[in-house]
This record gives C-alpha cells, structure tokens and sequence, in this order.
C-alpha cells in the first residue's frame, strides 16, 4: 500500500508494528498470505535471518513476479506461491510449512495494482471493469454491472460499498448499459451522487463493493482465517491489517470470540456452548498509523492492525484462576483490599 506507482509500494503500511506484533525471531518460519511486492516480506526474513523461512502467497501473478524481484537476495528462504489465500491450509500442507511461527495478513490493493494493472481497479485511469486479482478468475466487474439485475446491483453497492444512495446508483448504471470502461462507471456514479459536503469521490464506495463481490474478499476472509488458527505453533501469532469497516470487523470479531471461554448468546444463564478460547488478544485496541506515516503514505491512513497469539497453558490457568477469584471478589464485594490486590496482579501478569 503505497502512493506511488514506482518507489512508493515498497513501503509496507505498520511496518514496525507489523514486525513487533509477529515477534519475529531468528530460524522463525512464517507465512505472507499477501506478499505483493513483498515489503513485508523482505523484513520478515532479514529479521529472521539465519535460518528464517517464509512461505509468501498472492492471488494476483503479477504480484508474485514483483515479489520474485523484491526478495531476490533471500531466495533461498523464500517460497512463493500464485493462489488466493482461502486455499492457505492446502498451501501449507502441500509445501510441508507447518507449524508456523506466524501469519500476516495485509488486506486490500496495492499501488501497483492500482495505477498501472490496467484491470480497472482505480477510476483515476481508463481501463477496462475488470477488477479480478487473478486473470483467471470467471467472473468480472464488467459481467456484475451489465448483468446483474437492478436490485441486486444496489445490494451488492450497498453491503459491500455501505453506500446510502445504493438504489440510486444502481438505477442509473442500469439506464446507461452497456457500462464499458472505469471512467464510463465512474461518470455514471457522478450523476447519481452528489459530491457535495464529501472529501471522497462519489465513485470510491461502488468500486469497492464491486472489487469485493468479483473477489468474494470478505467470504474468502472469515474462511482463511479459521484455516490459520489450525497452522500456528506454539505461541504462533496472528497479524492482520485492514483497510475498511467491512475487513476490520470480520477480523475483529473472529479474534474477540477465539479469545472468550464462552460464547453463548447474551442472556443465556448458563454457558452450554462448551467452547474454549484459542487465541489471546495481544493489544487492547486496534493498532492505527502515525501522524509521520500517514503524511509519507496518505493510502496508509485507513489501516487497521489487530494481532493475537495461539493460547497456551499458562494463559488457560490464568484465565481459570481470574474467574475464581472474579466469583470470590463478587461474593464478598470489593471491600478486602488484599483480594483486589491479588486480582488485579493476576490481571496485570496476564
């Protein structure tokens, strides 16, 4: 994710928190399900040099053959592999890369695929409605848009774009198809939704829900990130960074419901759901750029880092003795000094 077409992409959104969130370690073994152009990757393996391996993987070839370039020098260490992320357990086991120390997950478009694919992922350039990350994929942009009918367009701008004037929109693509290019769909939008009052371009919320629905991202998503829980090792940690509210909260509440004992509906009197947490939440809030990176990367600003590690023992006897002691303190209220102290040490270890 990076500004310019050229230079800018090689440098990784939250990158020092990337690196601190996955405590990379010398000989670790670790999986890129996004690699691009492979930023991420290069300080991967030079932080976990000597002896670090790691497996990258991208959907988009093109992708793939930057990374080939970009991480020339650690390709001894590196495997790379052309294929979507809801396939990571099968890559995985295919190449014998299990268990793993940790997984990234860096989601959304790259400056590269933004400015110079020519698959019509930006409307700041003409080019055809593609928007596949594999040029091997059925589907386009272009047969959602001609295809579709019109209350399906506008559920389909709306669940994936969250954009307010969906139907409105949808009408009038559906009164100007053929749609034949980025620039025509982007004028279409224009007519539909006014600008005024917005710093984004009205076209920005259908692109996105058009990218998505062709790559089916948030599908994909919930999928591969039940299949990496299943790839970490002990203590193996998970990173992912998003891009919008959609990707932050399929993420977010994969990670919140891995980390509870329970996970019963609200008002259930007693838990019968028998689940057990696997994976404990590594920052209390989601991890956000700076001020520096934002004006250096202005396409860093949305991101939105969230990272937990696989649960060990330790942390399951924790987790036991702060109920008891919960259950203790709450049938003798909170008046003796000496159990709020011993509580609120056990919190703090934790």
């Amino acid at each position: 994710m990076s500004p310019s077409k050229h230079s800018s992409y090689h440098v990784p959104v939250l990158l020092g928190e990337t690196m601190e969130a996955l405590a990379v370690q010398p000989g670790g073994r670790y999986v890129d399900c996004t690699v691009g152009g492979g930023g991420h990757a290069r300080a991967i393996l030079e932080r976990s040099f000597p002896g670090g391996q790691l497996l990258g993987i991208d959907a988009d070839p093109e992708a793939i053959d930057a990374a080939h370039k970009r991480l020339e020098a650690h390709r001894s260490s590196v495997l790379l592999v052309n294929d979507n992320f809801v396939n990571l357990q099968a890559t995985c086991i295919r190449y014998d890369f299990f268990p793993v120390h940790g997984i990234l997950f860096d989601l959304g478009l790259s400056s590269m695929q933004l400015n110079g694919s020519g698959r019509g992922f930006s409307f700041q350039y003409d080019a055809p409605l593609d928007m596949r990350f594999n040029p091997g994929q059925e589907i386009t942009a272009a047969d959602i848009v001609n295809s579709s009918p019109e209350a399906e367009l506008a559920r389909i701008i709306r669940t994936y774009g969250e954009e307010g004037h969906s139907r409105q929109v949808a009408r009038y693509i559906v009164r100007e198809r053929p749609v034949t290019s980025t620039l025509h769909l982007a004028r279409i939008v224009e007519k539909a939704v006014s600008r005024k009052g917005s710093k984004i371009h009205p076209a920005t919320k259908t692109f996105q829900a058009l990218r998505i629905a062709v790559n089916l991202e948030l599908e994909n998503l919930e999928i591969a990130l039940k299949q990496a829980i299943e790839l970490l090792g002990f203590e193996g940690r998970l990173v992912v960074i998003s891009y919008h509210s959609l990707e932050d909260r399929i993420v977010k509440c994969f990670m919140q419901r891995e980390a509870r004992k329970c996970v019963c509906p609200p008002g259930t009197p007693v838990c019968v759901c028998g689940h057990k947490p696997r994976l404990k939440l590594i920052h209390r809030h989601v991890v956000a750029p700076s001020e520096d990176e934002m004006r250096a990367n202005p396409r860093s600003r949305s991101a939105k880092l969230r990272a937990a590690r696989l649960i060990t023992q330790n942390d399951c006897l924790a987790t036991e003795e702060m109920e008891v002691l919960l259950a203790e303190t709450k049938a003798r209220a909170w008046r003796r000094p000496a159990l709020l102290r011993k509580l609120q040490m056990v919190f703090a270890m934790a």
